[in-house]
């Protein structure tokens, strides 16, 4: 399970979601904050689960970086993979 810090672990049903699911949660989440939708309460519950959406997003990118290879062609014409070179 993908966490943020030892103190605040990513929900198990964050955790559970996508990439694509929890970027998309997370734009719901967005778009009914600046709607103005809901109480106070809510919106502060609905910011809490944005964090944890962010950070799970966070965690899945730097997954995916680890593990893309670039292609590269030796001089002698073979063709190896690399790791890419992270930032």
């Amino acid at each position: 399970m993908a966490t943020a810090d030892s103190k605040n672990p990513i929900p198990k049903d964050i955790a559970n979601l996508s990439f694509e699911d929890a970027l998309k949660e997370l734009d719901d989440i967005v778009q009914t904050l600046e709607s103005g939708e809901g109480g106070l309460d809510a919106a502060i519950r609905s910011y809490e689960r944005g964090v944890a959406l962010k950070q799970h997003c966070e965690a899945k990118l730097q997954e995916a970086q680890a593990r893309i290879e670039k292609v590269v062609s030796s001089p002698d014409g073979s063709i190896n993979l690399e790791p890419s070179e992270t930032d």
